[in-house]
């Protein structure tokens, strides 16, 4: 018996870089054995371990990304992009390539008669009051065109200062900073209406439920080191969610 399609498959944090081959080819393998199979593929957020631009695209590593990408798109699967803390500088030049669609958050989509929103999850860490600060400065437009007017050279160096300085305030930081607030979640489910929030950026996958709210968090991947890690949602027509492994 033919199981049938899902509706939608979740991934985030996969930090992909070529130095981790591993990761790298999970992940496609993922697109080529599941992804493609699904009617949509939602990508919510650090797909890249950094994105300086779309004059990038061109970079070997980031090609084969692409390409990986765009056959899914190519087989038919409506592919969603949600920007991470990581790659909200992917622009429309990646999207054409890649043939996917770029969302704003929260998203919100609706299965089995519940409604579900979608964030990356750094927006929720409310009580980092120095990333939300760093978070409104990057996400700013006048930044942003600012900055993408740099040389490309030019902004990976301020990346890679800007990601150690990251490592070391991460260091410091206790574990409750660092997660999503439950005053901020609590707000997500308010504005939004939701049954369900997905999300990832904090790399603690599980499952939390409050007052009948569901709220699902997606792994990180990391199969270059130990422990190995990884998965991802899969929603069904019904509204059923499972979780699964990518190891």
């Amino acid at each position: 018996m033919t199981m049938p399609a899902p509706l939608a498959l979740f991934i985030s944090d996969l930090h992909l870089q070529g130095s981790h081959p591993r990761t790298a080819e999970a992940f496609f393998r993922f697109l080529a054995e599941r992804a493609v199979h699904a009617e949509r593929l939602y990508l919510l957020g650090d797909i890249f371990e950094y994105w300086a631009g779309d004059d990038d695209l061109a970079e070997p590593f980031h090609q084969r990304v692409i390409a990986a990408i765009r056959a899914v798109a190519d087989a038919g699967v409506a592919v969603y992009w949600l920007a991470g803390n990581r790659d909200f500088l992917v622009g429309p030049g990646f999207a054409e390539a890649a043939g996917l669609r770029l969302l704003e958050e929260p998203h919100l989509i609706e299965a089995g008669g519940r409604r579900y929103a979608l964030v990356h999850g750094d927006a929720q860490c409310t009580r980092d009051t120095k990333y939300m600060a760093f978070r409104t400065q990057v996400r700013d437009p006048a930044w942003q065109r600012q900055f993408l007017a740099m040389p490309l050279a030019q902004r990976k160096a301020i990346i890679a200062g800007l990601r150690e300085g990251s490592r070391e305030a991460q260091a410091g930081k206790a574990y409750e900073i660092m997660d999503v607030s439950p005053e901020a979640v609590q707000a997500l489910f308010d504005v939004t209406g939701a049954d369900a929030i997905i999300h990832g950026h904090t790399h603690r996958p599980a499952l939390h439920e409050t007052g009948g709210k569901l709220r699902y968090v997606l792994p990180d991947w990391e199969l270059d080191a130990e422990p190995r890690r990884g998965g991802w949602l899969a929603l069904a027509h019904d509204g059923t969610i499972t979780r699964h492994e990518a190891l």
